[in-house]
């Protein structure tokens, strides 16, 4: 039988039904419907229907504040403007020892790709500063020895820098379909026949190859062919052996090899090509920390990249690109075998009506918080920032709908890859992402995630441990070898910042993605009470807690460190 032991005294109680004046005032606080909760109740019903948790945002009425403008420049403002929004967001006349909130930092983390605008050490250190918590190497990019390059001084960066860590996450190529080279754009206009064909070295004015030699028998006639997701469009209007001939619906300049995808439907070439497992063994070699697997069509693909990671020893989490029309129905099963999923709108928005991705995102945000994985939002968060300093007003609106839909990183393109302002687009992102979080109330039961960890006493105790984070406004400081605590903590989203403290350096760099999750390298020793010590002397040192603050102390998992494996306890403590 499991011992149960906490410790610390608890001068709150939680906010339930039953816990008198402190809920209702909570009630009486928060506004009606929304217009869109109200649009979208049919789909969320839609989802629960499929066994999908769907989950409501409320905003609560608080005391006039100013809003803090969208825009690099601000972030020095943005610490001050956070005090001010936490004394509007209490409950009432509690005591300040109670409500008091920790020292507040940004959850959600930010993916940056790495491209010719951002592969020196320096600015690979600049974006590390403005809120950089993933590099990602995009290998329909660049050679290998581009991308050694990042890796080795992003390496630099997590030896050198104490409070921050930058995880490599390695973004496939997959089976990519291509117009082949053209010697000069090519302009073409609205009802002008254009041809694709399987031929190769073709390139003329109405003409051009495809890299793909089974195209022609996955179109048909009536199909809609799209390129680079929609910038231009084709009527399939008759085919040949070896060619596909269209009807330009939306004209543009046709450049070289463009990216072409046929709506509604997906290429039959398997989701990992001969390039791909290259690009793999390389970053086994280089020990990356995330592999993000393009064109997912089914389990089977996760089940043979995980088998293929375990014989070569290498511990290195999937995550699966939803961007083909043939994933969304085998979701469940592909997420369930992943470590993780990317909404990837753009191939995704090409292979299906657009006016589905924003539902789809939330349905895969939904489905990843449900079972426990991490999930990451990703294309045209800021594509306006590729050319010019300030992003749209939809654009701001797009980070904060996936941050209050609970993603766990969002995503930079182009941005940052070759964009012309890399740095003014993560500061944008950090600020935009940082802001959002402000608003959204804490204070509220942990979501259910299921039966995911159902054989762990475990889940039982971060359950327990988010309501004290969001009762009592704590943080929460949990030491790990495997990660494994601290990711499940972050899937319940407390309130407070999670501190994971570990002795692996691997883990440290996979924490870097998880929502609300502050990866500290430390080395234990036996005794557990100066680890907790030294753990706690250092949050403070870095002022990331401060003196007088409580904390609450977390020891549980898989892996017992200075407990017998059935002892668990959760512990308060004041800094």
């Amino acid at each position: 039988m499991s011992q149960v032991i906490a410790t610390g005294s608890i001068g709150s109680t939680l906010l339930s039904p039953g816990s008198g004046s402190a809920y209702d005032t909570a009630q009486k606080l928060l506004k009606p419907a929304t217009f869109s909760s109200i649009v979208f109740q049919s789909y969320r019903n839609k989802c629960s229907q499929v066994g999908l948790r769907s989950f409501h945002v409320s905003a609560r009425k608080s005391a006039s504040v100013n809003v803090v403008p969208v825009s690099p420049e601000d972030d020095s403002k943005i610490e001050e403007h956070l005090q001010h929004l936490r004394g509007a967001q209490k409950f009432g006349d509690d005591s300040a020892g109670i409500w008091s909130k920790p020292t507040f930092r940004r959850k959600t983390k930010i993916v940056c790709t790495i491209g010719p605008s951002t592969d020196t050490k320096e600015m690979i250190w600049k974006l590390a500063e403005a809120g950089m918590n993933v590099a990602r190497l995009n290998m329909s990019h660049g050679d290998h020895a581009s991308h050694q390059k990042v890796i080795d001084l992003v390496k630099e960066y997590n030896a050198q820098s104490k409070d921050n860590v930058i995880a490599i996450m390695l973004d496939t190529k997959g089976p990519e379909v291509r117009s082949g080279d053209l010697p000069q754009p090519v302009l073409l206009n609205s009802g002008q026949e254009f041809t694709f064909t399987i031929q190769r070295g073709v390139g003329t004015a109405d003409c051009v190859s495809v890299n793909y030699d089974d195209f022609v028998n996955d179109v048909e006639v009536g199909d809609m062919l799209l390129v680079d997701g929609g910038m231009m469009s084709f009527l399939v209007t008759s085919k040949t052996e070896d060619s596909v001939k269209c009807e330009v619906v939306d004209g543009g300049e046709l450049k070289s090899r463009r990216h072409l995808n046929v709506r509604g439907k997906s290429a039959t070439l398997p989701s990992i090509t001969e390039k791909d497992w290259d690009d793999i063994k390389f970053g086994v070699d280089n020990q990356v920390d995330f592999y993000a697997v393009s064109f997912v069509k089914d389990a089977e693909v996760v089940h043979e990249l995980k088998n293929y990671l375990k014989s070569c020893g290498a511990d290195i989490h999937v995550i699966v690109k939803i961007e083909s029309a043939d994933s969304i129905p085998n979701l469940n099963s592909i997420i369930t075998a992943s470590d993780g999923a990317m909404v990837a709108r753009g191939d995704l928005g090409a292979e299906l009506p657009i006016e589905e991705v924003p539902l789809l995102q939330e349905e895969i945000i939904s489905l990843c918080r449900s079972m426990g994985k991490a999930v990451i939002v990703a294309t045209n968060m800021l594509e306006s920032m590729i050319v010019h300093p300030t992003p749209t007003r939809a654009e701001v609106s797009d980070i904060a709908i996936a941050v209050r839909e609970g993603s766990d990183g969002i995503m930079l393109s182009g941005e940052t890859a070759h964009g012309k302002f890399p740095l003014k687009a993560v500061k944008v992102m950090h600020t935009v992402a940082l802001r959002t979080e402000a608003t959204i109330h804490g204070g509220q039961m942990p979501p259910n995630i299921g039966q995911v960890f159902k054989n762990h006493m475990s889940e039982m105790f971060a359950y327990h441990a988010t309501m004290m984070s969001n009762t009592l406004g704590t943080s929460t400081v949990v030491f790990t070898r495997t990660g494994f605590m601290a990711i499940l903590l972050s899937h319940y989203r407390p309130s407070g910042t999670i501190f994971a403290f570990t002795d692996e350096k691997r883990v440290k760099q996979k924490l870097a993605l998880y929502q609300g999750v502050c990866p500290i390298y430390m080395e234990f020793c036996d005794d557990a009470e100066a680890t907790f010590i030294r753990a706690l002397d250092f949050l403070q040192k870095q002022g990331m807690v401060k003196e007088g603050e409580e904390v609450a102390l977390l020891q549980s998992g898989r892996q017992p460190i200075w407990r017998f494996q059935s002892t668990h306890n959760i512990q308060v403590r004041k800094v």
